[in-house]
C-alpha cells in the first residue's frame, strides 16, 4: 500500500512537468547527396516563444550525432535554463568538418555551415541571423566549431572549443587527416590552409565572441596554448579556460556549462 501511494504521489507530481524535447532527424545535402543524421534538443518553452538563439554542437573524431546526447545529457536541462537550441549534426567519420580538397564526398563544411543552418531556420523557430547563432564542439568539433566560425563570420557571431585540435600540422599521421588533405609530406599547403591557428588572420577585434577551454593534461593543451598566445598578439578579446583534466568526456561534461553559459550571454548582450 504504501508503495502504492509513494507511486501514485511520484506521477502526480510529474503531471505537466516536461523538459527538452529530443527528436533525430535526418537533413538532405546535395553537396553530399545523402541524408545527414542530426539530433535537435529544443527547450521547454518552446511552443511559448517566437524565436530562440541556436547552439550547433560537433562531435568528436569516430563520434556521431548522437555522442552529446548519450555522453553528456545534462545539455537538456542547459537548453531549458538557456532557453536554446541545439542541434548535433553528425559529422562523418574523420571529416574535420572540412570540404575536403582530397574526397569530393566529404563537403561538411558546405553541409553544416549552408545547408543545414539553411534547414534549421526554414523548420525551427529561431533567431537567423549571426547574433542568434554559436557553434562549438570537443576535440575534432573543435577545431571544426573554430573553423567553420572563423571562415563564416555572417553566419556566427560566437563560437567555441573544447579540447579542440586547433593546430593539426604537429599530427600529421593522426585521425584520418591525410585522407581528407592529402599527405603533409606531399600537400604541405592543404594543411597550412585547414588549420586553425593560421586563420585567425580573418578576425578583427570583436569580430567574433570566442570561448577556448582545454585541460592541461589534454594531448591538445600545447597548440590551445598557442593559439590563445596568437589571440593575444593580434589583440583578438576571447574568454581562454584552462584546469586540471584530459582528453575525455569527463572534462567535456564540466565544459559544456561554461560554454554555454558563455553563449546565453552573448545572445543577451552582456
Amino acid at each position: 500500500m504504501k508503495s502504492f501511494v509513494l507511486f501514485a504521489i511520484l506521477a502526480l507530481c510529474g503531471v505537466g512537468v516536461r523538459g527538452a524535447d529530443v527528436d533525430t532527424v535526418s537533413v538532405r545535402s546535395d553537396a553530399m547527396d545523402k541524408t545527414v543524421k542530426t539530433v535537435i534538443i529544443t527547450p521547454d518553452d518552446y511552443a511559448q516563444r517566437d524565436s530562440f538563439p541556436v547552439v550547433y554542437l560537433l562531435h568528436g573524431y569516430s563520434g556521431n550525432y548522437a555522442d552529446w546526447i548519450n555522453k553528456a545529457p545534462e545539455i537538456k536541462d542547459l537548453a531549458d535554463r538557456y532557453g536554446l537550441i541545439i542541434v548535433c549534426p553528425d559529422g562523418g567519420y574523420g571529416s574535420w568538418y572540412w570540404d575536403s580538397p582530397a574526397d569530393s564526398t566529404f563537403r561538411y563544411e558546405t553541409f553544416v555551415s549552408d545547408e543545414l543552418v539553411t534547414w534549421v531556420d526554414n523548420q525551427y523557430k529561431t533567431i537567423a541571423s549571426r547574433n542568434g547563432r554559436a557553434i562549438t564542439g570537443l576535440s575534432m568539433g573543435g577545431h571544426g566549431a573554430l573553423y567553420l566560425a572563423m571562415r563564416h563570420l555572417d553566419v556566427y557571431g560566437a563560437a567555441g572549443s573544447t579540447a579542440g585540435g586547433v593546430d593539426i600540422r604537429p599530427f600529421p599521421l593522426n585521425w584520418d587527416m591525410a585522407k581528407r588533405l592529402g599527405s603533409y609530406a606531399d600537400h604541405p599547403d592543404q594543411w597550412e590552409r585547414h588549420t586553425v591557428i593560421n586563420l585567425v588572420h580573418r578576425l578583427t577585434p570583436n569580430s567574433l565572441a570566442l570561448i577556448i577551454d582545454c585541460g592541461t593534461g589534454d594531448f591538445f593543451y600545447g597548440v590551445n596554448e598557442q593559439l590563445h598566445r596568437k589571440l593575444l598578439d593580434r589583440n583578438i578579446p576571447h574568454t581562454y579556460i584552462t584546469g586540471p583534466g584530459a582528453h575525455n568526456w569527463e572534462y567535456w561534461q564540466r565544459s559544456i556549462g561554461y560554454q554555454l553559459l558563455y553563449f546565453s550571454a552573448f545572445f543577451s548582450g552582456r
